[in-house]
């Protein structure tokens, strides 16, 4: 029988049980959560407090509703940080260069851990992306390749936390990573740099040179950010 937990701010010491379970392995991806009933006895909280827990772990991606089914431990957390970011991104009135300033702290670092982990399939997947970058002039579609780029490599550096901060915080800056190409490409050289860019990266890639990955992304995001800052 687990302690029963303390009476002050029982929901998020519900939630503190919870985790612990996860940690511990009593729960893993994809389990269905005991009824609330059998967490009421187990937990020795109100019902009251286990529903509030419950939601909270749905608002921070952790767990998932089933209609008619329970509650049950998410399979998937890609994506699940997105919406507690934007609301707090919101709330905080935050500027958008400090969603631009923590993406770059990223993925300098996440360039130079793909390209020590990165592996030939995902070589090849890279220069597919960025060979059909250099081949269209459809901006939409490119908007979209070049947000599959970032994606591709920080799928590459290995770390599932890197895939998951990032994915969080690239969705809240999508709007300004097109607007920022529609804003680049005002002045036609501009497209041969963006094309070098994405080159140099590859090859850093390739040859499993950090530094030199973590070079280009972060000359690469100066580039960029530069047009973002600037609206």
């Amino acid at each position: 029988m687990d302690a029963p937990v303390k009476n002050t701010k029982v929901y998020e010491q519900v939630i503190e049980k919870i985790k612990e379970m996860i940690v511990s392995g009593k729960l893993k991806k994809g389990d269905k959560l005991p009824p609330e009933r059998e967490l009421v006895d187990q937990l020795q909280a109100s019902r009251a407090s286990i529903r509030e827990a419950l939601k909270a772990l749905q608002i921070i991606g952790l767990i998932e509703s089933r209609q008619g089914g329970g509650n049950y431990i998410r399979e998937s957390f890609e994506g699940s940080l997105f919406e507690p970011l934007s609301i707090m991104f919101s709330l905080q009135n935050s500027r958008p260069e400090e969603i631009l300033e923590l993406r770059k702290i990223i993925e300098v670092e996440t360039a130079a851990l793909a390209a020590k982990n990165i592996n030939d399939e995902e070589l090849t997947e890279i220069k597919g992306i960025i060979d059909q970058i250099n081949e269209s002039y459809d901006e939409e579609l490119n908007a979209k390749l070049d947000k599959e780029l970032h994606y591709k490599i920080a799928n590459a550096s290995g770390n599932f936390l890197v895939v998951v901060i990032l994915t969080a915080v690239s969705s809240l800056v999508d709007s300004f990573i097109k607007d920022a190409r529609k804003l680049i490409l005002t002045q036609i050289e501009n497209r041969e740099i963006l094309i070098e860019h994405h080159e140099n990266l590859y090859n850093a890639l390739l040859e499993h040179n950090k530094g030199r990955a973590a070079e280009v992304m972060r000359k690469h995001l100066d580039f960029v950010n530069e047009y973002l800052t600037s609206k």
